[in-house]
């Protein structure tokens, strides 16, 4: 079996490079262009040493030259849309790990992805352990009343709370099928956070974190934690490349890495 073939939009993020090196050294994967807004030179050498790949700002040069199966996006809302748009109406399938998107932004990428008949795979979080924190807080939140989810990450993280903490909390509510009880504040009633449905949910940016995110739950006389940590970018890399090689047997749009995990299956 052919590798599939991948461009990567936000090449020399941080991201972007990690997803780079990981397509170098998985067999199923083989990395054919770049794209990212400032682009120079017209190449970029690959970390393993095998060559080079064309590199453009303009992302409808490199689906032109390249014919990938898979486009990558690991940059922001306002440059991934874009990039969908151009991607679909090529035929190329998506692996999206950019944060922020609004419901309507995907709503629109589920529209398009159907329209033209390719495959989008869109997660909040592809580090694998993090989606097993999510899928264990479903099952704990069926049986525990009061949750509240801390989420801790480094400055430069655009949104707040993470896609990963809504994401958590919106899974956790659907596994209830209620709202959560609130625990009652003191006379100062201080700032509990972002609530959502009786979730409150607190958002911590400092110098020296990556991304980390705990659920915790409590009833009378006892709590629940659920933390994962990230300790560096490699663990989302795993994700990443499950989703670029299942991605091109599917149709339409998946939402999280759980379908693809069998997870969905276990609630």
């Amino acid at each position: 079996m052919k590798p599939v073939r991948v461009i990567v939009n936000g090449a020399l993020g941080r991201m972007g490079q990690e997803v780079i090196s990981a397509l170098c050294h998985e067999p199923e994967t083989q990395p054919v262009g770049a794209v990212e807004l400032k682009a120079s030179p017209d190449y970029l050498e690959l970390p393993d040493g095998s060559g080079t790949i064309p590199l453009s700002s303009d992302l409808e040069y490199i689906l032109h030259l390249t014919k990938p199966e898979v486009m990558v996006d690991f940059t922001t809302a306002r440059a991934t849309m874009p990039a969908v748009r151009t991607a679909t109406k090529h035929g190329v399938n998506l692996v999206i790990g950019t944060t922020g998107l609004t419901a309507d932004e995907t709503a629109e990428i589920d529209r398009l992805v159907t329209a033209h008949k390719v495959g989008a795979v869109v997660a909040p979080n592809f580090a694998l352990g993090a989606v097993l924190m999510i899928h264990l807080a479903m099952i704990a939140a069926k049986y525990l009343d009061c949750a509240e989810i801390i989420e801790l990450h480094h400055p430069q993280k655009i949104d707040a709370p993470s896609g990963t903490a809504l994401s958590t909390a919106r899974a956790m509510l659907a596994a209830k099928g209620k709202p959560f009880t609130q625990a009652p504040l003191g006379e100062a009633s201080p700032s509990r956070g972002q609530q959502l449905e009786g979730i409150a949910i607190h958002s911590v940016r400092l110098p020296g974190l990556l991304a980390h995110q705990e659920v915790l739950l409590g009833g009378p006389g006892q709590t629940l934690s659920i933390r994962h940590d990230t300790i560096s970018r490699q663990c989302y890399m795993p994700g990443v490349m499950l989703a670029i090689k299942e991605v091109v047997k599917h149709r339409g749009l998946i939402y999280g890495l759980d379908t693809l995990l069998g997870l969905q299956e276990e609630q």
